[in-house]
């Protein structure tokens, strides 16, 4: 189904309002804001309360691994997380925000606004629908409309999660920089930057709305369609639109779901995706990069150097790093400049909540997420045949859960094996010395998991996620420092059921990275 929005202009007959030369948005004060914090915490922690005396997450996804901030007591600015209201008004008052740019730009710009994205999902879920409907966008030379990383769309500044206050939307330009989130194209590209939500929705007070089942229909769940022709087909109908404005239903299903990222299906798109500077020119925030070099003596040799990063962004600095410098959402870090650290061995241990994920995933008979199925890789998983529609047998149970949700031993098992292939092929050249474990374990596990690591061999250091020194606005996009991290350890050894690995794993595949460098469990 296609229609058009009505006009929240009485008198607009236009798409784009042609009469302003410029439709910056304007700043939001944020002292409104910050006093409505003060209203709204009353009533949110009585249902953090209400929610941790319930023992259950106010969301049945609760098994992704989200905030690490929601996981422990926050040092926050009046005992609250951040609103990020700076990086919102940076967004806001981008420069390609103006219709009196030139072509492409400016009135002649034209827009793709997925306003069906994924929410109340984890950050790896998340991204890694962001990144294909922005190649999407750029395939049909429309300007990315992007959102926020967003947990609730319509409430409150904070939404509840396992007894915890969590910001219920942060902007991407505390994650990620890039063209994603406005960024210049590459000299010669033809596409408009993009645009945020609130620029698009001011300047197309009518667009043309379109329902995704329109195309994904008979396409979405049969499992012999790749992705890639789920994407030609959108292609298709985007350029034989004129319509300058174009938005998918928010109440429709997402163009690209789970079900494609969750199996091999994902990969036929690999070959556009690993060439479009969607992924070539992506980088981590400088909130991401400041924090990861604040942090870099827990996982590296502290006599390597930090040149690859701005001197603003290295501890050394002493200068306070600058606006400009906070918000720039220019590439600063590609992945072809994502260099391993020698001798880091990563590993990612999902815990808490998790369990009755994996168990979960052993009743359906699921299979890893799909970019963590190239073919290249050494470890590989398959479905067992007994099992699914909701029933398992106990031996497929512990299969799940010994890829799934391993076990200390299952663990320092796996650290030992691929010790030893990897001095097989390598001898002491590339002696793997220190170990980083992303993780939302908790800690008392985790000096266990520590100590029956140090068995295994005598590290030079073995620390965690929750070893990391995190600021205020850090720590609730702390899952993008340790993906930062394990895109470049030497070694790592992932959950191929996570789409926090599966994106890990697509940069290391990017920057062409030893395949038997990356493992699961």
């Amino acid at each position: 189904m296609v229609r058009h929005k009505p006009s929240r202009f009485v008198d607009d007959d236009v798409v784009l309002p042609v009469g302003r030369s410029d439709l910056r948005l304007p700043s939001r004060p944020y002292f409104t804001k910050r006093s409505a914090r003060v209203l709204l915490i009353l009533a949110l922690v009585s249902c953090a309360l209400v929610v941790f005396r319930l023992g259950h997450s106010t969301r049945d996804d609760a098994s992704q691994y989200l905030y690490l901030g929601a996981m422990e007591d926050n040092s926050t600015e009046n005992g609250l997380p951040p609103l990020y209201e700076s990086y919102h008004d940076y967004e806001r008052h981008l420069p390609q925000h103006n219709l009196s740019l030139p072509y492409p730009e400016g009135r002649d710009a034209k827009f793709f606004w997925a306003a069906n994205h994924v929410h109340s999902s984890g950050w790896g879920n998340s991204m890694q629908e962001l990144l294909v409907n922005a190649l999407l966008s750029h395939t049909v030379n429309r300007a990315f409309v992007f959102d926020n990383y967003t947990w609730d769309p319509d409430g409150p500044g904070y939404s509840v999660y396992n007894g915890k206050l969590i910001p219920s939307r942060i902007p991407h330009s505390a994650i990620i920089s890039g063209p994603i989130i406005g960024s210049s194209w590459p000299p010669g590209d033809p596409t408009p930057r993009s645009v945020s939500r609130e620029y698009f929705e001011l300047v197309c007070p009518r667009p043309l709305v379109i329902d995704s089942y329109e195309i994904n229909k008979e396409l979405r769940l049969d499992t012999s369609v790749p992705a890639s022709v789920i994407f030609d087909k959108w292609v298709d109908r985007l350029n034989s639109l004129r319509d300058p404005c174009v938005e998918i239903k928010r109440s429709s299903f997402q163009i690209f779901e789970i079900w494609l990222f969750g199996s091999s299906r994902i990969l036929s798109l690999w070959p556009r995706l690993s060439k479009s500077p969607i992924l070539r020119n992506f980088s981590w925030s400088p909130l991401v990069l400041q924090a990861y070099a604040q942090n870099a003596h827990l996982f590296d040799s502290p006599s390597r150097s930090l040149s690859f990063l701005p001197s603003y962004l290295r501890p050394s600095n002493a200068a306070p790093i600058s606006p400009a410098e906070l918000h720039n959402v220019e590439p600063i870090l590609t992945p072809d400049q994502t260099n391993p650290v020698p001798g880091l061995l990563a590993l990612h241990v999902r815990r808490g909540d998790f369990a009755a994920h994996c168990a979960h995933l052993a009743k359906w008979a699921a299979d890893w997420n799909g970019f963590n199925k190239f073919v290249a890789l050494p470890d590989k998983f398959r479905p067992p045949p007994e099992g699914g529609r909701g029933h398992t047998t106990e031996e497929n149970l512990q299969l799940y859960m010994k890829r799934c949700f391993p076990t200390i031993e299952q663990i320092t098992d796996k650290v030992r094996k691929v010790l030893e292939e990897q001095y097989s092929l390598y001898g002491n050249s590339r002696e793997l010395k220190r170990v980083y474990v992303m993780t939302n374990g908790d800690q008392e596990w985790l000096e266990e998991l520590k100590a029956a690591l140090m068995e295994v061999k005598r590290w030079d250091a073995v620390v965690t996620s929750r070893d990391l020194s995190l600021g205020w606005e850090t720590k609730p996009v702390a899952q993008a420092v340790d993906m930062l991290v394990g895109q470049r350890a030497q070694v790592i050894i992932g959950n191929g059921f996570s789409s926090l690995t599966s994106n890990i794993v697509m940069f290391r595949m990017l920057r062409e990275l030893p395949p038997e460098d990356t493992r699961f469990w």
